[in-house]
């Protein structure tokens, strides 16, 4: 339907506002029609441009290339044409027709100087937008346009993918942990905080769960940021912060994007995957709606040789989200709703045998992850101050079936619905539930100055509950319960020019309390009952840096920061034991330079962790959880951009890790095993590296090709602590690649990873209970191609 007053959509996704109006972007946009010009401008800058009279659409622009902000290119575009630019909004321009001219031509607005600053990109992980080039720590950060939708199914291996410091274990999609910088306490998700604070925008999304892998379609950007962040987020973020930033819903564009794809996998089952995403302008200016929908099946390709099937590790996702944006009178009202389903048929891994992707299990090993987040944020801003409010509820529930042990080895303790019944194997049952909120008041002032203070409340609910045998006989279950109440705050000064100092620190409550499940609480706790009290801790961090610049684009930087987890309840065997909570603090010393073109950054940390929180295998084979001794990580990275001619990128990465146990708990390794065999952090790689290219080339007629690369190393670490869990993994290559062909709104992508079709060894663990006696491996998948179609409207 066409109206006088549709604003069509020429650039489908927003950029992050404060980033769109300033940063300056690699375009290479050809001459052409104005409607194609503009859409291919903005998908390159991720801006929304749009045109109020869909007649201006044919009018023919000049090509832009090279280095511009957005209206710059805008400018130059239409230089000579009778359209002009204007922006509407942060992030958002209108196409639209010049005035008449009286009395003489106006004119053309001049060429974008080639020597002009290049825009500040800011880290708003900071919580005040700090500029990068003043932020004194280290930080990744992943622009949403260089993700594109045959990526963005992967969810968190986006991210991995891209940033070398970033680690994951690979159990399965939704089951999973991360780590940064090699702060890793065990390859198993149990009742303990993550050591990784994961943010969808503003709200916290996980506190005792693993990684619900959500799908990064429709992404602004991510930061990673590296090492920890007691002060700013609190318990949890021992190793760092992995914000994920949604892109919102635009003001003034309506329109959307379909797209769809069909993935055939070697020596497995093909695949496919669709997804849709709408904006609409309810009220313009003032509010509008933004949606998504996808859906994906990733087919399997592992073979179970004793029950006679192929491929049956496939996995379904299913997913959306919703936000809703409102201004009125110079506040800003988001309410937001974000819900995913994963369903495994099957288990990941395999034995090694054969090719490497088949193994031999008596039972099916399914699991399921369902993620639900609610949001709600006020944000209203007075100059250089700034009031933000924000409230989210989060639930997850995640099912796991392991394959058993022996019923032999499970009648030595483990109750049995009868001899010879056949059993389905042991299943494990997390449900958690987070409420938090947050509010800050934040001052930015010049070159990275300024302070904010805050205050947030936690409140997360935890439950365990497992049984085994074919009648699901009961075994004993925990519940965990943490209140957290918490006030921060953090200021930089600049007390002479190019050097700025900050100093922060974090006031921080929690109250615990923990029960059994499904079992006799005397039984539960005949070993511990001191663990069934409740209990309160009181945690102060501090926390303080230095950044210098000596140079125009060069940054030197120091910092000092701590972070910390309460403790908690585990179960080990029949039995509740309580863990305590552990602590780490790490010095950094880093530098950043930036040119046009090139950008280089490197940073060295050394951590002392106390009273290491880990979840381990139990003399049964069931995770249990404990407190393994103190120990010492160093890591050492180092990240490369460069852009040596228009439309070409360049990137590489190299992080060196080297972990160490330096005080094993006896009451975990007895002495006659000797400290020595524990010595080694589990799931930290030795080495990992990156190197990426994108080329960018357009063919005239709106047509445009693109293409991607990627080669990613993986080096060797442990699945976890002690002789059992001593397994090695990793030291393997990752490859991958995605060629794209556009014309106005539509494209044709032709994606392959896992170009050698390597096996490796991403993590050696599919069963706990049958690690002792079994080869455990969980390959890479196989080499997979993928052909997808998009269309914007």
């Amino acid at each position: 339907m066409r109206r006088a007053d549709l604003i069509l959509p020429l650039a489908l996704l927003a950029a992050p506002p404060a980033l769109a109006q300033e940063k300056r972007h690699s375009v290479s946009v050809p001459a052409g029609r104005l409607d194609a010009a503009v859409f291919t401008l903005g998908r390159q800058t991720g801006s929304s441009i749009g045109l109020r009279e869909p007649g201006l659409g044919g009018i023919t622009v000049r090509p832009v290339k090279g280095k511009h902000t957005i209206d710059g290119a805008l400018a130059e575009m239409l230089r000579g044409s009778n359209a002009r630019a204007r922006r509407v909004a942060p992030g958002t321009w209108l196409i639209e027709r010049a005035p008449p001219v009286r009395p003489k031509p106006r004119p053309a607005p001049p060429p974008e100087e080639p020597d002009a600053p290049p825009a500040e990109i800011l880290v708003t992980g900071s919580k005040r937008d700090i500029p990068l080039k003043a932020y004194p720590g280290g930080v990744q950060i992943v622009e949403g346009e260089d993700i594109p939708v045959s990526e963005g199914g992967q969810g968190s291996d986006v991210i991995a993918n891209r940033v070398a410091s970033l680690a994951s274990t690979h159990l399965g999609p939704g089951r999973n942990k991360l780590f940064i910088r090699g702060i890793a306490d065990s390859s198993f998700v149990g009742p303990t905080q993550a050591t990784v604070g994961q943010y969808w925008g503003n709200s916290r999304i996980t506190y005792s769960a693993p990684d619900p892998d959500l799908k990064l379609y429709d992404i602004g950007r991510v930061e990673v940021l590296e090492g920890p962040q007691g002060t700013l987020y609190g318990a949890g973020s021992l190793g760092g912060v992995v914000r994920v930033v949604p892109r919102v819903p635009d003001l003034f564009a309506s329109g959307g994007q379909v797209w769809g794809g069909g993935s055939v996998t070697e020596h497995g089952a093909p695949g496919w995957d669709v997804g849709g995403i709408v904006n609409v302008p309810i009220k313009e200016g003032d509010v509008a709606l933004r949606a998504l929908v996808f859906s994906a099946l990733d087919g399997g390709y592992i073979d179970d040789r004793e029950r006679g099937l192929n491929d049956v590790n496939r996995v379904r996702t299913t997913g959306g989200r919703v936000a809703l944006r409102w201004n009125l009178d110079g506040w800003t009202f988001d309410l937001g709703g974000v819900g995913q389903s994963i369903e495994g048929r099957d288990a990941q891994y395999s034995d090694g045998e054969g090719d490497g992707l088949t193994r031999s299990s008596a039972i099916a090993q399914p699991f399921k992850n369902d993620f639900w987040l609610g949001e709600f944020v006020v944000r209203k801003h007075w100059g250089d101050l700034e009031l933000s409010s924000a409230a989210a509820y989060a639930r997850q529930y995640v099912s796991e079936v392991f394959a058993g042990a022996s019923v032999a080895d499970i009648n030595q303790g483990f109750p049995l619905p009868a001899v010879g019944a056949p059993l389905i194997g042991y299943r494990q049952i997390n449900r958690v539930s987070m409420l938090t909120s947050e509010t800050r008041l934040s001052r930015r002032g010049p070159r990275g100055t300024g302070w904010l203070i805050g205050v947030s409340f936690l409140q997360n609910r935890g439950r365990v509950n497992r049984n085994f045998g074919a009648m699901r006989a009961a075994l004993t279950g925990v519940r965990n319960s943490v209140d957290e109440a918490t006030l921060y705050g953090e200021g930089t000064i600049e007390p002479v020019r190019g050097v700025t100092i900050t100093a922060g620190g974090r006031l921080t409550n929690s109250h615990l309390t923990g029960n059994s499940e499904d079992v006799d609480r005397y039984l539960a706790f005949r070993e511990d009952p001191r663990a069934r009290a409740a209990r309160t801790e009181t945690r102060f961090l501090p926390s303080a840096a230095i950044a210098w610049r000596p140079a125009d684009g060069l940054t030197l930087f120091g910092r000092f920061e701590q972070g910390f987890r309460p403790g908690g309840l585990a179960v080990r065997r029949d039995v509740i034991q309580r863990f305590q909570g552990d602590r780490l603090s790490t010095v950094e010393a880093g530098g950043r330079y930036t040119e046009s073109g090139l950008s280089v950054s490197a940073n060295a940390s050394m951590t002392w962790w106390t009273s290491i929180q880990a979840d381990l295998i139990d003399g049964f084979g069931f995770p249990t959880t404990a407190n393994i001794g103190d120990g010492r990580v160093l890591s050492l990275g180092v990240a490369v951009r460069w852009q040596p001619l228009p439309g070409l990128d360049l990137d590489g990465s190299l992080y060196l890790n080297d972990s160490k146990v330096t005080d094993p708990s006896q009451a975990v390794f007895p002495l006659a095993e000797g400290p020595s065999d524990f010595n080694r952090l589990p799931n930290v790689a030795d080495a990992s590296g990156r190197l990426g290219a994108a080329y960018r080339h357009a063919l005239g007629d709106a047509v445009e090709f693109s293409a991607s690369s990627y080669l990613r190393y993986v080096g060797r670490s442990t699945l976890g602590i002690g002789p059992v869990l001593g397994r090695p993994q990793g030291d393997y290559v990752d490859t991958g690649m995605e060629l794209r062909l556009e014309h106005g709104r539509r494209a044709i992508t032709l994606t392959a990873t896992n170009l050698f079709d390597t096996r490796g060894n991403r993590f050696a663990l599919g069963s706990p209970l049958l690690i002792r006696d079994e080869k455990q491996v969980t390959p890479l998948r196989p080499r997979t191609v993928r052909l997808g179609v998009e269309i914007g409207f």
